[in-house]
């Protein structure tokens, strides 16, 4: 490995240390918000067992996720907002 890119390596590792003690602030910080599912879900119109259903999950993963008990992740995280951006186009597309 060449010298200059090692270099780079080691100043970043020490950019991380001084960032996760509080010595140094992020350069960027995200914050990814979960999905609030029972507003969506009023969007539709559609009961619980109705959305589940539609979603292809129990009801009891869609009360976590209602409750804020879990968190929807990927496919299922991405058709949510999907539905809670177009809920007439979501709903006809999954009826089909």
């Amino acid at each position: 490995m060449e010298p200059s890119i090692f270099d780079g390596l080691v100043q970043s590792l020490k950019e991380a240390k001084s960032i996760s003690t509080g010595e140094a602030p992020a350069s960027r910080r995200f914050e990814v918000l979960p999905p609030d599912v029972r507003a969506i879900r009023a969007q539709t119109g559609l009961s619980q067992g109705e959305f589940a259903g539609l979603m292809r999950v129990s009801v009891k993963t869609l009360q976590n996720w209602e409750q804020h008990r879990r968190n929807p992740t990927g496919p299922a995280a991405a058709l949510l907002q999907i539905v809670s951006k177009s809920p007439s186009l979501a709903l006809e597309s999954l009826h089909a």
